[in-house]
């Protein structure tokens, strides 16, 4: 069993308090029966999120608008279990959505998944989503220092040059010099 598909499981069986419903929903091959439970009037969040993780999983795109939801919640499971299905989806909309979420500086404070999903789908959305938030999060006292640090460490797994110049501005903060100074040797010198 996918290791995030147990911790998921796992943890909504406690917050649905282990009812029929849930054990149909962990049980069932029937994609039609999970993407109706995303579209069903009065389901419990713990059910959608089921039922989205599954179809993303399945690479069923019904998912993918109940995944994006997810990915920009206030609770970070969520956000860790929904990035981990909209990875496994391919739907070519997610960087473009991830890349959306990850710039939006109105919600900031839930960027921090959004970013290492783009770091992990490497989709040309990635570094300019990357260097606009790292510049965002450049400013003095900036309380948003986790998401500062996702994308110093993802602009030097993807290696691009269009980063350095962001990245040697990280090295003049003292939180994210030394992060910043590994990411800038990962990424080749031009000759």
């Amino acid at each position: 069993m996918d290791e995030e598909l147990r911790s998921l499981t796992e943890r909504l069986r406690q917050e649905s308090g282990a009812p029929a419903a849930y054990d149909r929903l962990v049980a069932t091959g029937d994609l039609d029966e999970l993407a109706e439970v995303l579209v069903a009037p009065g389901q419990p969040l713990w059910a959608r999120e089921l039922a989205a993780f599954r179809l993303g999983l399945a690479r069923d795109r019904r998912a993918f608008e109940s995944l994006v939801l997810l990915l920009n919640h206030r609770d970070p499971e969520r956000c860790v279990s929904a990035a981990h299905a909209l990875a496994r989806l391919g739907d070519p909309r997610t960087a473009r959505a991830a890349a959306a979420l990850a710039t939006n500086e109105l919600r900031v404070a839930y960027a921090l998944h959004p970013v290492r999903l783009l770091v992990e789908l490497r989709a040309p959305e990635a570094v300019p989503a990357l260097i606009t938030t790292l510049e965002r999060r450049l400013r003095p006292h900036d309380p948003y220092r986790r998401v500062a640090l996702a994308c110093v460490d993802g602009l030097g797994a993807l290696g691009d040059a269009r980063a350095r110049q962001v990245l040697g501005e990280a090295l003049a903060h003292p939180t994210l010099a030394e992060a910043a100074a590994r990411a800038l040797a990962l990424i080749p010198r031009q000759r």
